[in-house]
This record gives C-alpha cells, structure tokens and sequence, in this order.
C-alpha cells in the first residue's frame, strides 16, 4: 500500500464532488437562458455527457491521458478499463490513491464538452450531439489533457494550465465558435432567457464549484491552495462588477444577467492563472476579463454569429485571456513549482503560452468543424424548422418543462 495522505484524499473527495455539481449547475444555467420550449433539451445535453462521458473515461480516456506517451501527444491504452488499478498502484500525485485522481480528473471531461452546448443550443439533432461528444472527446479533449497534464508534449515545454484555461476553457470556446458556423443561425427566433432566477441558480452552483476547480488543481493542501482559492472568488467578483459596469454603460441600465455572465467570465479567465499568480494580480485578472469578455460578446452580435449562450465570449476568450495573462502575471514567490513571467522579464514563458493558447485554438476549431462535416455525412446534424418552431424538448424528446405552452 502507498503512504495515502487521509487530510489531502479527503480534501480531493471533496473537490471532486464539488466539479461534479458544476454539470447539473451549467444545466441550470443554460436552461434558464433559452425559452421554455427548449429548457429540457439543454439540461439533458449537459446530464447525459456525466453519464457517457464516464462511461468512455472508464474504458479509455484516463489511460489515454495519463498512461505512457511521455512527451507526445497522447497517451496508450494500457490502463483502459482501469486494468491493472489496485488501491497500491502509484498516483501521479503522491499521497491520494491513483483512484481518487481518476474521479477527480473525470469531472473535469464531465463539464468540458457540455460547455460547449450553449453555442448551439435548439438546432443540434441529440443522436448528432452523442456521435460529437464521443468524437470530441478522443480528438480534441483528451489530447490536450495529456499535453499539458499527463506528461505530454506542451508540458515537457514548459506550458502552464493551473486548472484548465487551455484544457476546458479555450478548446470547448473555439468548438462553440466552430459549430456556430457551421450548424448555422437559427431560423427561428428565441423568446431569450425564460427564467432569470435558474440562471442565477446555476451560476451560484458554478461559482460554488469552481473551488474545486481551481483549489483542487493543487491535488493537496498548503499554501498554493489557499491562494487558488482566493484568486477565484476575487477574479469573478471583480469581473461580475466590471461586466455590470461596462453593461450598465454602454446599454444604458444594470442587468441581472449581465452580472451573472461577468462571474463566469472571471471564474474561466482566472482558471489557468489561479495557483501561479498574486491576489493583487488576480483583481486585474478580473478587471481586464470583465471589460475584454463583454466586448468580445458585442463583437460576436456585430458579425451576427449565432452563439446562442456566448461560449465563445466568455469561455473562449477567457481561457486564452487567462492563459495569456498567466504568462505575463506568474510569479514563483506564490507558486515554487510555477514560472516568472512577463513582468519578472520571462519572455520566453510568455511566448510559450501564446503558443500554446495558438495551437489548442487552431487544433479545437479544425478537428471540432471536421467532425461536424463528418457526423452530416452519418446523421443529421441540424434539426429542420418544424423542430425549431415546436421547440426541441418536444419534437427531439416528447416532454416540456412546463404546462401551457412556450
């Protein structure tokens, strides 16, 4: 038996469970932000992924993104189906048994494809969406993983991901960009947000778990940790503030959304940054994520991209916001195992995280567009406009979320 660490395993017990809430509080989140006739339909696509997604992390994916190819770009299948897992077999993260890291990591697969679902939300067939979220995750998702977590080609560079700026973040916003063009506009107009108060609900489930995270990305308790933990709650106020602000300014009122959309933009822009930077850097972090996320997301409404839920805007641009802004902010005095950045004159760190947040978003956005092509080739990716008149909960799935209608 390995020398287990019972504080640090529970604490990891722990964060893992508070990832898993993340996926039922996106469900919340997206489900609030469409019209009442498509609220089941998004809500499912988010709970179906932690039940196949798991599935496929069991069979293959761990071992494809922590087991050998040390230095590559993915992994082997020699732990496939957990063989060979004991409670003695090493954990890449001493002092938790292997199994807990496995949980802990599968969280994490959990909610990265289901973000993508808010940028085509009420035009996707569901047989489509499974045959993406399988394909999505062996090409784009687990890669990328082991590049830069399970010992792979962009960690062997020396590229930082705390906990998953360029893993989750960028790659699922580059995906929403790539299937909004493809999949299209919609041809019929959304009622828009149907219930604000599950909006708020999700969010406040989301910022909740977004402790563990970016907390848990530390895989023990100390002082980097503590500082993680810290960085997040600040960068997502910090950011709800100047989203609301910003709002307030250019619309002309305050809104509820607004502010809520600003959190998110400041949980997903400090994610990368969390346990490598200052508290003083996480506020400007924040600040700069509030201001560039809203304008990217009025951007995205010039150019008329239909990004129903704005995965593009807020996600997208704030990993690679976030990662870019590690490389400039990144400081060994709060994180030994980390790097100096742009501001301790790093510009080779600084450099080495543009490219990074460069390649996984030409890589995110080629394999997503090439496997939408492909997927229409097998079944039908878009629904037709009958579906999209009567509402997907009841064309796609025969239920609704409420009595009487839209």
């Amino acid at each position: 038996m390995p020398n287990i660490d019972t504080g640090n395993t529970g604490f990891m017990l722990l964060c893992s469970s508070l990832v898993m809430l993340m996926t039922p509080g996106l469900a919340f989140f997206y489900g609030g932000l469409v019209s009442r006739r498509n609220v089941l339909t998004i809500m499912m696509q988010s709970f179906v992924s932690m039940g196949w997604t798991t599935v496929i992390w069991f069979a293959v994916g761990y071992s494809l993104c922590f087991s050998g190819g040390a230095g590559g770009v993915i992994g082997n299948l020699d732990m496939a189906f957990l063989r060979g897992v004991t409670l003695s077999t090493p954990s890449p993260t001493p002092g938790i048994p292997l199994l807990v890291h496995v949980a802990y990591q599968m969280m994490f697969a959990i909610i990265t494809p289901a973000l993508i679902t808010g940028a085509f939300a009420n035009r996707v067939t569901f047989k489509a969406y499974l045959v993406f979220l399988t394909l999505w995750l062996l090409f784009v998702y687990f890669p990328f993983v082991h590049m830069i977590w399970g010992g792979g080609l962009l960690q062997k560079w020396g590229v930082l991901d705390f906990a998953g700026g360029i893993v989750v973040h960028n790659t699922a916003g580059l995906a929403a960009l790539a299937s909004v063009l493809y999949v299209g506009r919609r041809k019929v107009l959304d009622g828009g947000a149907h219930n604000v108060p599950l909006v708020a609900l999700g969010t406040g489930l989301l910022w909740f778990g977004w402790y563990g995270f970016n907390a848990g990305s530390e895989f023990r308790v100390d002082g980097v940790t503590a500082v993680a933990f810290l960085n997040t709650d600040v960068a997502a106020s910090f950011a709800a503030i100047t989203w609301l602000a910003v709002g307030w300014w250019m619309e002309k009122r305050p809104t509820f959304v607004g502010l809520l959309t600003g959190a998110v933009a400041g949980l997903a822009t400090i994610t990368p940054a969390a346990g490598y930077v200052s508290p003083v850097s996480a506020v400007i972090i924040g600040i700069v994520s509030g201001g560039v996320c809203y304008f990217a997301v009025a951007l995205k409404n010039r150019l008329r991209w239909d990004d129903a839920l704005d995965v593009w805007g807020v996600h997208g641009v704030g990993g690679a916001l976030g990662t870019v802004l590690l490389g400039v902010f990144a400081a060994t005095a709060f994180n030994p195992n980390g790097a100096d950045g742009l501001i301790a004159g790093n510009w080779t760190f600084f450099t080495k995280q543009l490219a990074a947040v460069a390649l996984s978003s030409v890589w995110a956005f080629g394999f997503t567009y090439g496997m939408l092509w492909l997927i229409d080739k097998i079944t039908p990716v878009k629904v037709n406009q009958q579906a999209e008149e009567s509402g997907l909960d009841a064309a796609l799935h025969g239920e609704t979320a409420y009595l009487g209608g839209n």
